[in-house]
Formats: structure tokens, C-alpha cells, sequence
């Protein structure tokens, strides 16, 4: 279940302060989301209509090309099929493909996230794009038809009336939410920076808080690539916690971590703490040696 801080943050925030929202994830990870402004969106949309525009444009030099060499109302028909699967495919596509982000939201660093925490779902991207095809594409088609009758200019009004109250949805809420994110259950987020944090066993170790009775913790690959920079720093907030919960969280974290990556030791069992600082120290050499090689995990849906 996802809980919410209405609080507004400027932690990863590039400008003004941003709303700031929690999610607990499937494994039990709290983490704190900042939400993409309605200017920042409306800026990707932007970008993302001039790339499809510009497809389209490549599709009708090419389908000119080819009146030559096919038979015209074959043309007509690719032609027509081409802007019917841009027009509807295009989100939907590139938000699956790439967890989430569009051209335009990867070009200011947004993301499509689940509120409830969990990944996203195809479902619930076929459900926010299916709703812009009735929030803009449909009623800016009739506001763009000409008709001279009185029915057509009163149709008119009426796209206008439907165009207006979707534009306005984003303002009647507190997270700027369109009617598509409404039915989705969906947030736009600004993706974190994918930096690293001061390396907190490290800091542990200078201290001398370290014990030479503490258990020693492996792991693999295929373990340590289950999660991503996104959950490392999550999991660092999670062992700097010195507050009265920090003991019951760290023990429910723990467990959901070992059941994630089916880690069998038993030890892990009876030091918790220990296999978290051991599993956040791998984790963390694994990410950093993965950067260098070019290979950037954001998250664990990466």
C-alpha cells in the first residue's frame, strides 16, 4: 500500500520544491518520490508530439515516393495504417519498452511509476495512453474539423468544452494527476540521480563500531543484480534510521531482501544488521563496478 507525505521536498529536485510522495515497495522498501511539475510535463508531451509529427512527416515524403510505384488507394491504406499505430502506439510502446519513460520524459529525466509501489504493470500503461486518445487526440480532431453547418460549429464548442476539462484535471488535484494517471494509478516522477552515496559501511568501519565477531556475509551476481542504485540508497536511509521503528524495520527489510535474492545462509538469520551492511556493501561495489563498464541500474525494473 502506498503512503503519502504531502510534505513538499527539495531533495533531487532541479528548480522550486517539488511535492514529495512515499511508496512502500513489494519488498518493503519506503521510497521518497518527488513528482514531476506540470510545466515539466507538459514540456515532454511537447517533445514527444514534435518526434511523432516528424514521423509522420518521413511517412507521407515516403508514401509520395511510392504513389509511383503503387497503386494509389494501396498507398492510401499504409499510409493510413502508419499514422494509425504512431498515433496510438507510440506511448504506449516506448513507456513498456523503456519502464516507464518516453522520449520526451527521458530528455528531462521523468518517469511513469506505479503508486501502489509495484512494478508497472501493462495494464495500467494501456489504460493512461488509452485515455489521451479521449483526453486530446479525439476531441483536437474535431476542434481541427471544419463544418459549416450549425450542428458542426456546436460539436465544435463541445470538443472545446471536453478539450478544456482534461486540461484542467491536472489543476483540480494535489498531485497534478490527468484522468489517465487517475484510472492507472499512476504518478510522473523525476527520476533520481543515479549517484552513489557516501559509502556507509565504510564510515562504520573508520569509526571502529565494526566487530570482529560479525559473520561473513557472499553473494552473487545474479543476487546482486537484483536490485539497482535507486534501492541502494533506499537501503542506506534504512540502516542511518536510529529511531525506535529502525530495529523492526531493518528486521522486515531483511527478510523481504533474503526471500527477493533466495539467500539460504542461516546466519543471516541471527545477525540482520550485519547482512544488511554485508548485502549494502556488495550491492554497492557491484553497481559501482557495473558504472564503469558503462552499465547504469537505475532500479531494480531496469
Amino acid at each position: 500500500m502506498a503512503r503519502r507525505d504531502a510534505r513538499p521536498s527539495a531533495s533531487g529536485a532541479r528548480g522550486p520544491l517539488r511535492r514529495e510522495r512515499e511508496i512502500t515497495t513489494p519488498e518493503g522498501v519506503v521510497l521518497r518520490l518527488n513528482l514531476a511539475d506540470r510545466g515539466e510535463r507538459a514540456a515532454a508531451m511537447i517533445i514527444d508530439l514534435l518526434i511523432m509529427l516528424a514521423v509522420i512527416v518521413v511517412m507521407i515524403l515516403v508514401l509520395i515516393q511510392s504513389l509511383a510505384a503503387l497503386n494509389p488507394s494501396v498507398a492510401l491504406s499504409l499510409g493510413l495504417i502508419g499514422f494509425f499505430l504512431v498515433r496510438n502506439c507510440y506511448f504506449s510502446f516506448f513507456e513498456l519498452r523503456w519502464h516507464g519513460q518516453t522520449p520526451g520524459k527521458r530528455a528531462l529525466g521523468l518517469r511513469v511509476v506505479d503508486r501502489r509501489g509495484g512494478q508497472l504493470r501493462s495494464d495500467a500503461v494501456f489504460a493512461r495512453n488509452l485515455m489521451r486518445e479521449i483526453e486530446l487526440f479525439l476531441p483536437v480532431s474535431l476542434v481541427l474539423s471544419q463544418g459549416d453547418t450549425a450542428l458542426d460549429a456546436g460539436a465544435q464548442l463541445l470538443a472545446w468544452i471536453w478539450v478544456g476539462i482534461f486540461v484542467l484535471m491536472p489543476f483540480l488535484n494535489k498531485d497534478s494527476l490527468r484522468v489517465g494517471d487517475l484510472i492507472a494509478g499512476t504518478w510522473v516522477i523525476v527520476v533520481p540521480k543515479g549517484l552513489l552515496l557516501d559509502d556507509l559501511v565504510a564510515e562504520r568501519d573508520a569509526s571502529g563500531s565494526g566487530s570482529d565477531a560479525t559473520p561473513v556475509f557472499t553473494f552473487t551476481e545474479r543476487q546482486l543484480d537484483v536490485y539497482g542504485v535507486l534501492e541502494l540508497q533506499t537501503l542506506e536511509d534504512i540502516l542511518r534510521r536510529d529511531d525506535k521503528a529502525a530495529s523492526e524495520v531493518i528486521a522486515e527489510v531483511a527478510a523481504r531482501i533474503r526471500h527477493k535474492i533466495d539467500y539460504r545462509d542461516r546466519a543471516a538469520w541471527t545477525d540482520q544488521k550485519a547482512f544488511l551492511d554485508a548485502y549494502y556493501a556488495a550491492l554497492r561495489a557491484r553497481l559501482e563496478a557495473r558504472m564503469l563498464l558503462g552499465r547504469h541500474k537505475r532500479s531494480k525494473h531496469d
